[in-house]
């Protein structure tokens, strides 16, 4: 019968398709169905939820008979303000994972011989309860360490928050944004207020110019990449600075092929060209920003000329470009985390949001920042909602003796003024035994932290891991106890996308066997470990989040599912929700964009004669982060199965490889063997190779030691590598022109 009901869904569409299926009445679609021999849709549970993966925030319907997911049709354009009717291959077929076969569905336990057994949820949450707290009382709260999930809601977020300053006393709480985009949140706040996009989504299609860096739209958020296409073809500019000539290039106006690591040279360039040519807009530096005269004399420096000896740009690239972006009265600057990942990847963002504000292309429509967020909840659940070391919910800073008595009161506990570990530290303070238990939520710690290596030897010392996951993933495999989470389709809340619209998600099947939401699971733990946490749902607990939450503070369950979304700053409500920020002030104390001078970086580490090129790493469209959902959905993996490094045509002859050839790629760290692709995607000096997968792991090769020293990020982007023969049978690749990509 599910097969029946599988096909009667896809003949629904294609009959419905020469006359726009999702603006049918529901009816006419039940009678289509009925037609076909299927049972009624109706007897379908079927709700307009918002997809799991990326973090654009397309919302579609998704079909269930209470088993698995049979089909994801977009809803009106009017429901789904981002997408419309646009879905991508896996928000529209990537839901084999919720009904895999190794999916976690009861509690495990280590026993006494070290190996897993099942467990109920009173003996796992005992066990969780009794071994923190005797950590807690031998080495003090700041011992325990807790990393948050941007997979799952705001909700849960804000409590996992809650939990570690509550109940676990320590203010080492973390989640991946610190590996990703905690360079743009950094660089944004110091410069603008907001460590967010500016922009709503339909700016893209406003915009008169776009320049896109370290994104490879195409393959990492293919529905943005649809709106930026359709710009470029309705008449607009758009400008791509990219190690690799990736896909979206295709489509620009012009592709500047740039050196890993100098992201802050060739942006200081456009930014010297445009005020020493007197093409920036003077009254918007004169009324709306401080330090002009700081930007104008470290730029200095960055001619064409020298920008070209740094970078690989030729001068009349960086003339062009600047030219085009003076030229523009809209522009989006738009980024991800090839700008980002980077030792110095804050000081990036700051050049950025420079250029941005000279060429005035702030608080307008079509014009503003717009950092491409990675996993689906980063934004709201990974900085919003506060599971960080430095910050409560809606970034407001722990420091504060105001506002931590505020939380103080409502929390009912004492928290320290200090600021915890980030991420990556933890696992440097677990050297020195300063963090002594882990609690990691949904996060694949052992394939995602630079120094994987490093990671598995602390995650294996530890005395204490608790792992609370869908699946016994790589990093659960050295917990002593494993909890089962539900899947976004098995529960309900809040994600808050890309452009900060805070989004229903809902539930449209039971939790798989015992699982159970992420947020119950925090609590029944709270309670056995003193709390008394009583919360009924997901919509109280958003309750008490707009209660001490300015950001939040008129988004409701209740107003999200009416209007379809809300965009914060939201500060009650009456209040509209903020399409666009800094349409008339900045959030500084002066209410102006403070700019800052930016110098010369270069990456941490550069090639030399050991190491001689540089590797770079990134996504691919049939794939998503490590793997832990996509690696179960057969027809996905049927497009890019295992990993791969691209190699330039002049470096493969020179190594004596071609494609499908297996190569041996070492750097100080450690070494992997992956087949090659021989492409001038890449250029001779450089090479590139996917994030996600177990078997080949990446993140052997990157650097866990050299950290951005304002946002603690990885320099993920820039290791130095050397390349040789493998002495191995040759295996077959994908066609790296329609599956490979950058993040």
């Amino acid at each position: 019968m599910h097969e029946a009901k599988k096909q009667a869904l896809k003949n629904v569409e294609h009959v419905a398709e020469g006359v726009a299926a999702d603006t049918l009445p529901e009816g006419k679609l039940f009678e289509i169905a009925q037609s076909i021999g299927d049972k009624r849709l109706e007897e379908l549970n079927v709700e307009d939820t918002t997809c799991g993966y990326c973090a654009v925030g397309c919302r579609f319907d998704l079909y269930s008979d209470g088993e698995e997911i049979l089909a994801a049709r977009p809803t009106d354009e009017e429901d789904a303000p981002v997408n419309g009717i646009s879905t991508c291959v896996k928000g529209k077929f990537g839901y084999d994972f919720v009904n895999s076969d190794d999916r976690l569905t009861s509690p495990l336990v280590r026993d006494e011989r070290g190996e897993f057994r099942e467990a109920t949820w009173d003996e796992a949450i005992g066990r969780v309860a009794e071994r923190f707290g005797e950590i807690k009382d031998q080495h003090g709260g700041e011992s325990l360490s807790l990393i948050a999930s941007s997979k799952a809601t705001n909700e849960d977020n804000y409590l996992m928050g809650k939990f570690a300053r509550q109940v676990l006393g320590t203010n080492s709480v973390d989640n991946c944004n610190r590996l990703c985009h905690s360079s743009t949140v950094a660089g944004l706040a110091q410069t603008y207020g907001y460590g967010a996009a500016s922009i709503s989504t339909e700016d893209l299609e406003l915009a008169d110019c776009i320049l896109l860096t370290g994104s490879n739209t195409t393959e990492a958020h293919p529905v943005l990449a649809t709106r930026i296409k359709q710009n470029v073809r309705d008449g607009g500019d758009l400008l791509v600075f990219d190690p690799r000539e990736i896909q979206i290039a295709e489509y620009a106006t012009q592709y500047s092929q740039v050196n890993p690591g100098y992201d802050a040279v060739w942006i200081n360039g456009l930014t010297r060209y445009i005020i020493e040519n007197d093409l920036y807009d003077e009254q918007f530096v004169e009324e709306r920003t401080t330090g002009f005269e700081d930007v104008k004399e470290a730029v200095q420096e960055f001619t064409p000329e020298r920008v070209e000896e740094v970078t690989g740009v030729p001068h009349e690239e960086i003339v062009s470009a600047a030219e085009t972006l003076a030229d523009a009265d809209r522009c989006v600057f738009g980024w991800t985390l090839g700008l980002t990942e980077h030792s110095h990847g804050t000081e990036n963002v700051i050049a950025m949001a420079n250029l941005a504000a000279i060429t005035g292309n702030l608080g307008k429509p079509g014009a503003g920042v717009s950092p491409f967020r990675g996993q689906n909840n980063v934004q709201g659940g990974g900085g919003d909602m506060g599971p960080l070391p430095d910050n409560f919910p809606g970034y407001q800073d722990i420091a504060d003796d105001e506002i931590r008595a505020k939380f103080e009161d409502a929390w009912d506990c004492d928290i320290s003024e200090e600021y915890g570990y980030y991420t990556t530290q933890m696992f440097l303070a677990a050297d020195d035994d300063d963090i002594r238990g882990m609690y990691i939520i949904g996060e694949n710690a052992a394939l995602s932290e630079p120094g994987v290596n490093h990671a598995e030897d602390v995650l294996e010392d530890l005395d204490f891991l608790v792992v609370q996951d869908l699946f016994v993933n790589e990093t659960a495999q050295y917990a002593d106890v494993v909890l089962p989470a539900c899947s976004f389709v098995e529960k309900t809340g809040t994600f808050t996308n890309t452009d900060r619209t805070v989004q229903m998600v809902k539930q449209v099947m039971e939790p798989k066997g015992d699982s159970r939401p992420d947020w119950k699971i925090l609590q029944d733990l709270a309670n056995r470990m003193g709390r008394d946490w009583n919360y009924d749902d997901t919509a109280e607990i958003m309750q008490e989040v707009n209660s001490l939450t300015p950001l939040y503070g008129g988004v409701s369950h209740e107003r999200v599912d009416e209007e379809g979304g809300v965009q914060w700053p939201c500060w009650d409500e009456s209040h509209p929700g903020t399409e666009r920020l800094y349409t008339e002030e900045f959030n500084t104390e002066n209410g102006k964009a403070n700019l800052q001078g930016i110098g010369y970086s270069e990456p941490a580490e550069t090639p030399d004669d050991e190491y001689p090129f540089t590797l770079t790493t990134g996504r691919v469209l049939y794939q998503y982060h490590t793997g832990t959902m996509t690696h179960r959905e057969e027809g996905i993996m049927q497009y890019t199965p295992s990993d791969f490094i691209e190699i330039h045509p002049e470096t493969a002859d020179a190594l004596g490889v071609e494609s499908g050839d297996l190569v041996t790629v070492e750097s100080r760290r450690g070494e992997v063997v992956v087949p090659a692709q021989v492409t001038d995607r890449v250029g001779p000096e450089n090479v590139f190779i996917p994030i996600h997968f177990a078997e080949s792991a990446v993140n052997q090769l990157t650097d866990e030691e050299h950290l951005d020293p304002a946002a603690a990020t990885p320099e993920f982007k820039v290791s130095a590598v050397r390349l040789t023969p493998a002495d191995a049978e040759p295996t077959m690749t994908t066609d790296g022109e329609t599956t490979t990509g950058d993040d």
